[in-house]
């Protein structure tokens, strides 16, 4: 009604006014059809621009039609099924730092002509692997890795076959490695895969491993392997059993016979704070106990700090470290190890999407108070000075960047929001004018101001000051009975408004008069909004 071009004679205004009315009849034209109405009730605009529907046989109820949707969507993926991969990789490079330390040792043996410590790689690690979907339920996994230490290394390539046999279970079932032996580096494999492998030091290589659900609170895995060398056939068998203990715990058992056999039991439990695990190993040639503890923080950079102590036949190592979210995909932690006979070491690690990167510092083989000092201290005056120096002023670079990208791709759009918002506000304002009227009369709500976007303090830049717009006429367009309500949803879609700061964090903020009284309001951009509040 408020659009309708015969409400209208001024010529300007009802040709404003047929351009909303045609925008309120396109919504109409959804709403009305049962079939296009529960499309848009399911997914919105996205499902009525999903090409095929109209192959679709009219009168089909909701259910139906969501089937169909989710048909189309399933055509659509499998052809992008041979695009789609899972790629992970790590990068481990290890450095010897212990002349640093070492060169203040009464026994240590300085070299001559070298006044500078000897800072040096000693070994590194490199894997990847990618996915590639076949069908819905079977996948090819392709993966390699190379490692070297002190002059040996080695390397493989794997190629495993994973289906899913059930919503239950699945299995690796068939893979293919290929073993090369730089020198005289022998590999340690993971168990998993049904491979075959090839080396000077190792021979053929056969996996299985499958994946069971028993009931729904308890699963278990199995590997099975057999190692072909010139010792003879190594066999090997590793099942895992695990339970729900409650909403948040897990307990583990595992049994691994073979290459180093071994018993180990854990309980995991993990919550919105904290990361708790205890674990006990009983096996040849290792058995230890194991506790360890990280909270977690609810900050935005997803803080995390981290403790853990393991004792066993191998000595005792104590670790103290942190990590941080540092930009949109990039997590960086640091772990400072102390232990007994190991030494001090300071472990950085950086996982950028799927990838890993891991620089084990060895800094000395003995328990230095200095090494503990500068293992701590150190990465920590460096992170905070890259942080204020690069890594804020960047963040905040890029941020400005994708903002004014957003506001360029949106120019248009948001343009003729406006003009549509300014057209409705001039058509609101005999319906407005009328509305006050009647709240004075009865003592009611009338919204003396009101302001909606980005709310900036007096020391910010003058040209963020126009971030904000008056929308005071369409929201007392839209008081009814004395009362104003705004549900959970952006309010930049409400008639009269558009969104004056494209990706940014918006409000609204109200001033109004309601039995005479005068009250101030603000409410974030998705937050429902009741005037006035009701009194519980």
């Amino acid at each position: 009604m408020l659009y309708h071009p015969d409400k209208h004679r001024d010529p300007e205004l009802k040709l404003q006014a047929e351009r909303l009315f045609n925008l309120v009849h396109q919504a109409y034209e959804v709403l009305s059809d049962p079939q296009t109405r529960a499309i848009y009730d399911i997914y919105g605009r996205r499902g009525l621009e999903m090409e095929g529907w109209e192959v679709v046989e009219r009168k089909r109820t909701p259910a139906e039609i969501r089937e169909e949707f989710e048909r189309l969507q399933r055509e659509r993926e499998e052809r992008r099924l041979q695009q789609r991969t899972n790629p992970k990789g790590t990068i481990s490079v290890g450095i010897d730092a212990t002349d640093l330390f070492d060169r203040y040792d009464e026994e240590y043996e300085d070299v001559q002509g070298s006044s500078f410590p000897q800072i040096e790689i000693n070994k590194m690690h490199i894997s990847q692997s990618i996915e590639a979907p076949l069908t819905s339920t079977d996948t090819a996994i392709l993966s390699g890795n190379l490692s070297t230490q002190n002059g040996n290394g080695g390397g493989s390539i794997n190629l495993a076959f994973r289906r899913v046999t059930s919503a239950k279970g699945w299995g690796e079932k068939i893979g293919i490695a290929v073993l090369t032996n730089f020198l005289e580096c022998p590999m340690k494999r993971a168990p998993g895969d049904l491979e075959f492998g090839a080396g000077d030091l190792q021979g053929p290589l056969f996996g299985l491993k499958i994946f069971r659900n028993l009931t729904p609170r308890c699963f278990i895995t199995t590997n099975c392997a057999l190692q072909f060398s010139s010792r003879g056939i190594r066999p090997g068998l590793t099942t895992v059993l695990a339970r729900n203990l409650d909403k948040n715990t897990m307990g583990y058992l595992q049994w691994r016979w073979g290459i180093q056999s071994a018993m180990n039991t854990s309980v995991v439990r993990d919550t919105k704070t904290s990361h708790f695990t205890v674990a006990l190993q009983l096996g040849i040639p290792h058995s230890f106990m194991m506790v360890s503890y990280q909270h977690k923080f609810q900050d935005e950079d997803q803080t995390r700090i981290k403790g853990s102590l393991k004792a066993g036949f191998f000595g005792t190592i104590v670790e103290y470290g942190a990590e941080r979210k540092i930009s949109r995909h990039s997590i960086l932690g640091a772990t400072v190890s102390v232990g007994v006979p190991q030494g001090v070491s300071l472990k950085i690690k950086l996982n950028r999407a799927s990838q890993t990167y891991f620089f084990p510092v060895h800094l000395t083989d003995q328990l230095l108070p200095s090494a503990v000092f500068y293992a701590t201290v150190g990465p920590l005056v460096i992170y905070f000075a890259m942080h204020r120096l690069i890594i804020k002023p960047y963040l905040r670079a890029q941020k400005e960047r994708e903002l004014e990208k957003q506001r360029e791709s949106t120019a248009s759009d948001i343009l003729q929001k406006k003009q549509e918002a300014e057209a409705a506000v001039r058509l609101m304002q005999e319906s407005v004018r009328r509305i006050i009227e009647a709240e004075e009369a009865r003592m009611g709500l009338i919204v003396v101001n009101a302001w909606y976007g980005k709310f900036v303090n007096d020391n910010s830049r003058k040209n963020e000051k126009v971030k904000v717009i008056d929308v005071t006429v369409p929201l007392q367009c839209l008081v009814k009975d004395s009362k104003l309500i705004l549900t959970e949803a952006s309010k930049a879609g409400l008639p009269g408004f558009y969104d004056p700061c494209v990706g940014e964090e918006k409000s609204l903020k109200v001033l109004y008069q309601f039995r005479g009284v005068l009250h101030q309001v603000m409410s974030a951009d998705n937050e429902a909004l009741r005037i006035p509040k009701q009194c519980k």
